[in-house]
């Protein structure tokens, strides 16, 4: 259990990222289109997974808008962006902002892939949503960067996951 803030109040997530040199696990996430996107859905690309609670809150919106920027100069790397917002918020929000270059994927369904990560926040007023994070993952599915932010108000260190490419 990862201990992380809201606030500068502690708040607790359900387990650990997954730890650098370790396979990603195979995921079920739900594309805007309503459709079923898999790990297998990207093979032989790198990953950049910018995971947060909402696309509805000032710095996530932020980290979705920071990486589209970088996601257009990346070679053979797809960004994606997980929550647990509905499909409907991450399109509405891309299409509004003309956000063009990152992946949004659902985890509204079961929270499965929080939980299989060590993601999902289990107290405080997030409860049930994604802590922020950032998993990197190299073309062949190895995890070769993660980064839990401490204080969930905070921007994850977006130099170092782009360098882990």
């Amino acid at each position: 259990m990862a201990s992380i803030t809201l606030g500068g109040n502690p708040v607790h997530t359900s387990g650990e990222l997954p730890a650098v040199g370790s396979q990603l696990a195979d995921f079920k996430l739900v594309k805007n289109d309503l459709s079923v996107a898999s790990l297998s859905t990207f093979a032989g690309k790198k990953l950049v997974l910018n995971i947060f609670p909402s696309v509805d809150t000032g710095t996530c919106a932020t980290s979705v808008r920071t990486f589209n920027a970088s996601a257009s100069g990346l070679e053979n790397t797809t960004v994606l962006c997980i929550s647990r917002d509905l499909p409907f918020a991450q399109k509405r929000f891309c299409g509004a902002e003309g956000l063009e270059n990152v992946v949004n994927l659902s985890d509204f369904q079961t929270g499965a892939f929080g939980k299989a990560n060590g993601l999902e926040i289990v107290d405080g007023p997030l409860a049930g949503l994604h802590s922020r994070a950032i998993i990197v993952v190299d073309a062949n599915g190895k995890i070769v960067h993660t980064e839990q932010v401490a204080e969930i108000a905070n921007e994850p260190n977006y130099e170092a996951a782009l360098a882990a490419l």
